[in-house]
């Protein structure tokens, strides 16, 4: 099966903290590549988990839409 999702990527400290927005689930790294390996790595251990390839199969089929949002408050 092919992982689809959504990656956030920001800087902390020395660290890029990648997070996968469907899942929840982040890792991180000394450089964005590293970051994004880690986090692969960190999806493919969690979907090992029987029950959580059923969520994957539920999530994949939606379809998702990123924008930002400006605005004067």
């Amino acid at each position: 099966m092919v992982f689809k999702g959504t990656i956030k990527i920001e800087p902390e400290e020395n660290w890029y903290v990648a997070t996968c927005l469907e899942n929840n689930i982040a890792s991180q790294g000394k450089t964005i590549e590293e970051a994004m390996a880690n986090l692969r790595e960190a999806i493919s251990l969690y979907y090992e988990d029987e029950d959580k390839m059923e969520e994957l199969n539920y999530m994949q089929n939606e379809e998702v839409y990123i924008t930002r949002l400006e605005m004067a408050i």
